[in-house]
């Protein structure tokens, strides 16, 4: 079959899962092309409330085809790094199902995820300095921000791999899962993320991502605009009523 992303949109989740099992997942310089305009698609899809990244079979994504190195660097990594903050910029939450490697681009677009389930056995890398390559300042921005200075640095320098009880231990990681169970985890985790208010997760992940490198009442402001948000969606009246129903919110953000 040839490389590609496939899409598959149920009950809510929009799972893309990266295809290229012949070189263990890695994204050729079509499929780069091809995630960012596929992501505002999904956003703007109202039938999808959360997305899930994996990858085919065994493996998440194994970095980029090293056949793309011949192609301009330049091009190659602004195509990877244009994916990766498409990835990162998506409204609603996101989640990398990710089982056997996950190394250079692989963990470049974990990294963009909100939250990173793994299977037992799962490794991660980044692997520039095996190649002589620059790791791009939004990549390394972001996997500071999710690993810490000292893991990123530690990936950065050496391009060792890592396990999940380490990558679990410093937050690359949020959850692992013994070895097939992590799909019924992820559904389960979606379910959840789709039952509850959109209004919240979208102001969550919005304050929580891009509030870090804006002056304060910048922040203040977008906090406020959210509550003000809340209060017309009639969301917050909707919470209240079905908790002293006991029953499940029927939540309406947005309406328009």
């Amino acid at each position: 079959m040839e490389p590609g992303l496939k899409t598959h949109v149920s009950d809510g989740t929009a799972t893309v899962t990266i295809s290229n099992t012949g070189k263990r997942n890695a994204m050729t310089v079509p499929m780069w092309r091809e995630l960012p305009p596929l992501l505002a698609r999904l956003a703007a899809d109202r039938a999808v409330r959360s997305l899930v990244l994996t990858g085919e079979g065994g493996t998440f994504c194994a970095g980029a085809d090293i056949g793309s190195l011949r192609d301009p660097a330049d091009e190659s990594q602004g195509l990877a790094a244009a994916a990766e903050e498409a990835l990162a910029a998506f409204p609603k939450p996101t989640l990398a199902a990710i089982r056997g490697y996950c190394v250079g681009g692989g963990t470049q677009l974990a990294a963009a995820c909100d939250l990173r389930f793994a299977e037992e056995g799962a490794l991660f890398g980044v692997t520039p300095a095996k190649l002589g390559v620059a790791y791009p300042a939004g990549a390394t921005r972001r996997l500071v921000r999710v690993a810490g200075l000292s893991t990123a640095k530690y990936l950065l320098f050496s391009g060792e791999l890592i396990d999940c009880a380490r990558a679990l231990r410093t937050g690359l990681v949020d959850e692992v899962l013994a070895e097939g169970e992590l799909g019924k985890r992820v559904a389960d985790f979606s379910a959840v993320l789709a039952s509850r208010s959109l209004l919240t997760q979208t102001a969550a992940k919005e304050l929580a991502d891009g509030t870090w490198d804006v002056p304060p009442a910048e922040a203040a402001e977008r906090g406020a605009h959210w509550a003000a948000q809340a209060r017309a969606s009639g969301d917050i009246a909707e919470g209240a009523a079905a908790f002293l129903e006991r029953r499940a919110p029927r939540f309406t953000w947005p309406t328009d």
